[in-house]
């Protein structure tokens, strides 16, 4: 029997290491240069974080970051190792892989001892997850029956003079699950659960073209996937709510990966969330009528299911 912990369980939670005044501050002027106009420094808290949790009723998060270099991305891991063995009740590891480099992302594979499941981007270094140097990695991860939190390039240019995390992320995510998708990956590592991040983004939306366009003469299709192939594949995926809360987004997510496939992801701990945005967004959850009030609550908590080790941890330090 999974145990649930006592309060939301959020799958989409950043995290940071320490860093510097100076990083900071190069941080901000890069994000303007990229019409993403944050009006300070921003740095991740621990405190701030357990506060957030606490006003809103979160029992766990779990943690996740994926920085753009290979020992940074090491660091972070391990970061994130010592902040769940310091709060192991109130947070679980979602550990970064480099998905440039099959060899070394095996390799984290192996060193990375505790984590809950793993963190990816939809495009890491210029390469995507649909590439196929990744299959080493994906059979490692299919024999471990492993958890794979899928998130968009949060480093991507700005498109339309807008900053990316508006618009881009979620056609970044689309692009990237649909090659995946003609790739063959949710086929052939059927055990392999992936959570895409925010509803899926506009996989939803694109859900309805590649069911009527997807398997014609046409179309590159090198596995020979049906119509049927695709709308199986895409019915196996999970989203979570991540900024992506809002009648349309659950509606679509609901009709395309199933509402039993939805989690709730809060997107706390970057610079385009705050208190008052992660509020709203579980508020239009806890109101939607997109889905039944039933499966609104269940979103809440049903990441258990996903991270039941996590879950224990949580559900143990509220019973003592």
């Amino acid at each position: 029997m999974t145990h649930t912990a006592p309060g939301l369980i959020d799958v989409h939670a950043d995290f940071s290491p320490p860093t510097t005044p100076e990083s900071r501050q190069r941080i901000l002027e890069a994000s303007h240069a990229n019409n993403f106009l944050v009006p300070e420094p921003y740095e991740w808290s621990l405190d701030a974080t357990l506060d957030f949790m606490d006003e809103t009723g979160t029992a766990l998060q779990m943690l996740s970051n994926i920085p753009t270099g290979h020992q940074l991305l090491r660091t972070s891991n391990d970061y994130g190792l010592e902040i769940v063995a310091q709060h192991p009740s109130r947070f679980g590891l979602l550990a970064a892989l480099p998905t440039d480099d099959a060899p070394a992302a095996l390799e984290e594979t192996r060193r990375v001892n505790g984590a809950d499941g793993w963190a990816m981007t939809t495009v890491y270094n210029g390469r995507s997850l649909a590439e196929p140097h990744l299959d080493p990695l994906w059979e490692r991860l299919d024999s471990r029956h492993a958890v794979v939190f899928v998130h968009p390039n949060a480093y991507a240019p700005s498109t339309a003079g807008l900053p990316t995390p508006l618009i881009e992320v979620a056609f970044d995510t689309g692009r990237t699950i649909t090659g995946m998708l003609y790739a063959g990956v949710f086929h052939r590592y059927p055990n392999i659960t992936f959570v895409i991040a925010h509803a899926g983004a506009t996989v939803p939306l694109l859900a309805g073209r590649l069911s009527l366009l997807g398997a014609e003469a046409w179309v590159p299709n090198p596995r020979g996937l049906t119509t049927q192939d695709i709308q199986t594949a895409l019915s196996r995926l999970w989203v979570d709510t991540a900024a992506s809360a809002s009648d349309q987004q659950i509606a679509a997510a609901a009709t395309v990966f199933g509402d039993t496939h939805i989690v709730y992801g809060s997107d706390w701990g970057v610079a385009c969330t705050n208190t008052a945005s992660a509020k709203r967004n579980l508020h239009a959850l806890h109101t939607t009528l997109a889905i039944t009030p039933d499966t609104r609550a269940a979103i809440l908590t049903r990441a258990a299911k996903l991270f039941p080790e996590a879950a224990r941890r949580a559900q143990s330090a509220w019973m003592s």
